[in-house]
């Protein structure tokens, strides 16, 4: 792989994966009207995504420990209620059931499975037509306004004061579909996910942390998916600096774009980049007439 094409792939994956731009906006625009191809192979793609999930892992490591420690602690308390259900079954019936969701990363640990259903269940069912769109180019400038609308609803929106331990189980299904939907060429999913939170009333540092740490499972998901591809392509082992290249670049600027979002966050200006995703959706609308 050319070097200057594996920087340019990781410095997109890592800027537009947590930048409210939509990274498979720019490689359609890039595509059909720069006609710069920056098709990278299964390999290469699934090394730029696990490039931004080590991103995400580093800068919320915090989050994401208590949230595993807490998963097992959860593991435990469902199988202590089971023993619990088997003595009450003999007439104990002293013995108290144990709540499972008692703090904060429980919650958090729930809240994250119930939004990956949907998005799971979205990606599937949608693949075809996610495949389609993004040869289409009047859609994924669509999409791309559709971006800078929510982006500037959430700019204006008043600020949510919800906490983890106040946000209904309910949001974070919505939350789900929001991200499911967002695997659209042209929807940002950063910008999608942390707008909805806004909307639902999160609170600003919850509606990023949230966006973030449940984009983890659907990192992985997307990484399981291309790897059961891998058949059909050959590894070639001249391409691996490049490779390696793309991904320490794609991990380091998405460590940088997620550290500006939470900073961003605090003034809740976005209205930048609605007006950049706003433009680039008009030019990629207006191309796609001139082009017939």
């Amino acid at each position: 792989m050319n070097i200057i094409k594996a920087l340019l792939m990781g410095l997109i994956q890592g800027v537009t994966e947590f930048l409210p731009v939509s990274s498979s906006g720019h490689l359609a625009i890039f595509k059909q009207v720069l006609g710069i191809n920056l098709d990278s192979g299964m390999y290469f793609d699934v090394m730029l995504h696990l490039g931004t999930l080590v991103a995400v892992i580093i800068v919320f490591r915090e989050d994401i420990w208590g949230m595993i420690r807490e998963f097992w602690g959860m593991l435990v308390t469902i199988f202590a209620n089971f023993l619990v259900f088997i003595v009450r079954r003999r007439g104990n019936t002293e013995y108290k059931y144990f709540k499972v969701i008692n703090s904060s990363y429980r919650k958090l640990v729930l809240m994250v499975i119930i939004s990956t259903i949907p998005t799971g269940i979205l990606g599937m069912v949608g693949s075809d037509l996610i495949e389609k769109a993004s040869g289409t180019l009047w859609v994924v400038g669509m999409c791309l306004i559709l971006t800078a609308v929510l982006l500037l609803l959430a700019d204006k929106h008043p600020d949510g004061t919800m906490r983890i331990k106040d946000a209904p189980y309910s949001s974070a299904f919505i939350l789900g579909i929001a991200q499911g939907i967002a695997t659209m060429p042209g929807l940002s999913r950063s910008g999608t996910t942390i707008a909805t939170g806004l909307m639902l009333g999160y609170n600003k540092k919850l509606a990023v942390k949230y966006s973030f740490i449940m984009s983890i499972p659907a990192i992985l998901g997307a990484v399981v998916v291309k790897i059961g591809s891998f058949k059909n392509e050959a590894f070639g082992s001249a391409n691996l600096p490049g490779y390696i290249l793309g991904t320490i670049v794609a991990g380091v600027t998405g460590y940088f774009s997620i550290k500006y979002m939470l900073k961003l966050i605090k003034t809740k200006r976005y209205f930048g980049f609605a007006i950049y995703c706003a433009v680039l959706g008009i030019v990629a609308i207006v191309f796609s007439i001139v082009k017939r």
